[in-house]
């Protein structure tokens, strides 16, 4: 019992206090988040996303007049990145909020090891699909489909002259005029050319 004892109590704390001095690096490690406001059209509730952040332990919310919201917010859940980060989402539904009101609500984000991450709801901050970035979207859309077109033309004529180059180069060789007439070989008969004397 004493033996055990020892070991729980002071071995295996040794060695725990090692072990993670070890990792401590990869344990204690925060990544600060990205935070961004955005909206699919003027009528879609406005997203908090969070993103790049490290550990997932994160707390994100909106709040209105310094309140934190329950209602008029839809959480999201956390999500892995490809990089080892992850990334979450908070909807805000201001259907009913008019947009000068705007100003009084914010979203904050919260990480253990860094200061609070406080982002006001300002129009001028939301990325949406619409305005100037739709019109870029379909000028970048459309000239990638002339792109591709032209490409596609570019490689059709090309297969094209192959293959009429490769025509030309095998045509069948006709059988009268196989090497076996072209060496002089005498021809049957009925196919010799008449004499002079012959009427």
């Amino acid at each position: 019992m004493e033996q055990q004892k020892n070991y729980y109590s002071k071995e295996c704390v040794d060695w725990l206090k090692q072990l993670l001095g070890y990792g401590k690096s990869t344990l204690q490690r925060t990544e600060r988040p990205r935070v961004s406001l955005l909206q699919r059209s003027p009528s879609s509730p406005v997203v908090c996303h969070a993103t790049g952040f490290y550990p997932n332990r994160v707390v994100v919310f909106w709040r209105r007049d310094g309140q934190e919201l329950h209602e008029q917010v839809d959480p999201g859940e956390v999500l892995p990145n490809h990089d080892g980060t992850f990334q979450v989402s908070v909807d805000l539904n201001l259907t009913a909020v008019p947009q000068e009101d705007w100003g009084r609500y914010e979203c904050v984000v919260q990480l253990k090891g860094i200061e609070d991450i406080s982002t006001t709801l300002d129009p001028a901050h939301i990325r949406t699909n619409g305005g100037d970035n739709h019109i870029l979207a379909f000028i970048l859309t459309g000239v990638a489909v002339v792109a591709v077109v032209a490409a596609v033309a570019v490689v059709g004529v090309f297969l094209y002259r192959k293959k009429n180059d490769s025509e030309k180069c095998h045509k069948p060789v006709d059988s009268d005029t196989s090497s076996e007439n072209t060496e002089g070989q005498k021809l049957a008969p009925e196919y010799q050319p008449l004499s002079t004397g012959q009427s």
